[in-house]
Parts: C-alpha cells; sequence; structure tokens
C-alpha cells in the first residue's frame, strides 16, 4: 500500500510558517488543540515541528512570561532543533511504521521538500492492524 492513501493533505493539517511569531504559532496550537504541529519556511520547505515543549522552555529561559513578549519573539528561535523528521511519498509502510514509533505523526514531502500534509500514528497502526486482521480471516 502507498502511503498516499493514509495521508491528510496540507489542506487539512494545521501547520505554521517559520516566519509567524511565538505568539502566533502557540494561538494556533491551542486552537486545534494540538501538542506539536509541523513548520515550513515561506516557500512551502518542512523545516520542522514545534511542541508544547519548545514554548515551554522558551518561557522558562524569558525574564517576562507574557503574551506581548511572545509577539517579539519568531517561532524559529524556539524551536529545539530538527525532530520528527519528514519522509518522502514513496516511502514503505513498513519504514513508516519504524518511524512513527518515534513521534506522534510523520510529516510528508515531495521530491523537492515541499510539504505535502502529514500521516497520523493512529491510521498507521489502523492499517497494520487492518492487514494482520485479514491475513487471520
Amino acid at each position: 500500500m502507498n502511503l498516499l492513501f493514509l495521508l491528510h493533505p496540507k489542506s487539512h493539517v494545521a501547520y505554521l510558517v517559520s516566519d509567524c511569531t511565538a505568539r502566533q504559532g502557540l494561538e494556533k496550537m491551542r486552537a486545534h488543540g494540538y501538542t506539536a504541529i509541523p513548520v515550513i519556511n515561506p516557500q512551502g520547505e518542512y523545516i520542522g515541528t514545534v511542541s508544547e515543549g519548545d514554548f515551554l522552555w522558551k518561557l522558562v529561559d524569558t525574564d517576562e512570561c507574557s503574551l506581548k513578549k511572545l509577539e517579539k519573539i519568531k517561532l524559529t528561535d524556539i524551536m529545539r532543533g530538527v525532530r520528527d523528521t519528514a519522509v518522502k511519498v514513496d516511502t514503505k509502510m513498513d519504514d513508516l511504521l519504524l518511524q512513527i514509533m518515534e513521534q506522534n505523526f510523520v510529516p510528508v514531502t515531495d521530491d523537492r521538500n515541499i510539504f505535502i500534509g502529514i500521516v497520523t500514528r493512529k491510521d498507521i497502526i489502523k492499517h497494520f492492524y487492518e492487514k494482520e486482521k485479514a491475513t487471520d480471516e
């Protein structure tokens, strides 16, 4: 099976653009109820994922904890390295399973590293469950 059958396309997924402020990022995560969210650059390339922990650590490291202060901080200034590495559209399902054990979702990019969507842990587990169930019958 091709991972595109499990893809939640970019048009249906919340994501952040790297030049937004930390406040904008935090408010978007809160509005969607996410604990982590993909980040792309203005050209649409996937550059990483920002998490609640990234925001928390920035607040701990900042003298003043206020939403006003977060308006002056760029999103890229709080991201703690690249994690939740993206996969290409031709990634095999078995490889996807290995990667999803380490993260809640897997960002998917095309051959130019343009973010096209995500595959969730739930969908991957469901795929392998149904596959195993079908072989048992």
